[in-house]
């Protein structure tokens, strides 16, 4: 067995959003659990008490490394778990599918809506400033690898400046403090559900580089 693996899903979504990945991941060896979170009228911050129930209940029931695996911004949700974690000892190493590290342009776009990032506050929280705010750090004793897409054909992402995935600009993925990071030709609703991804991620589990 390779270890086990949390799996954090993104804006709007469920753990089913990310059945596809998990059976990828499994056939490489690892164990994984994909969870519920409260990723659309919250602020992505407030799912921190959910990851840590399922890393206090994973530790409590084997001492095998945990790995993080997350897309969007379940990615980002994986860097406030690594600043505030009690489970530090515990993780393994983590992966960043298609998230805004930087912020998102569109969650900015939609903040100008009247009434809607209010409703859905997890886009709000994916305003750079709030963000920034966080104080999530750059450099960590973590190894963090991020994967990042380039297929731009999604019609909001011609509203966006750069190359991007549809969703998420390229230059927004990449941040200082990363052990790896990699493109692939795949839009951002897609790439977490390609077999190459998922060979990327169990090669970066497995040695901490893609």
């Amino acid at each position: 067995m390779e270890g086990r693996v949390l799996l954090l899903h993104g804006f709007n979504k469920n753990s089913r959003n990310m059945q596809t990945l998990s059976t990828y991941l499994e056939y490489h060896g690892f164990q994984c659990r994909s969870l519920d979170l409260p990723l659309t009228y919250h602020e992505f911050d407030q799912a921190l008490y959910h990851v840590e129930k399922h890393l206090s209940d994973m530790v409590s029931k084997n001492d095998a490394p945990i790995h993080l695996v997350g897309h969007s911004v379940g990615g980002l949700l994986i860097r406030k778990v690594l600043q505030e974690t009690q489970w530090m000892d515990s993780i393994g190493h983590c992966v960043q599918i298609a998230t805004p590290n930087r912020g998102s342009q569109l969650a900015h776009v939609a903040s100008k809506i009247s009434g809607y990032t209010e409703c859905y506050r997890t886009l709000r929280s994916l305003n750079a400033t709030y963000i920034e705010q966080l104080n999530l750090p750059d450099i960590t004793p973590f190894s963090i690898g991020a994967i990042a897409g380039t297929r731009n054909h999604l019609w909001l992402g011609k509203l966006l400046q750069g190359e991007n995935d549809g969703r998420v600009e390229l230059d927004s993925v990449y941040y200082p403090g990363l052990a790896d990071f990699i493109t692939v030709p795949y839009g951002h609703k897609e790439i977490h559900h390609q077999k190459e991804v998922a060979e990327l991620t169990a090669r970066f589990l497995q040695t901490g580089h893609f």
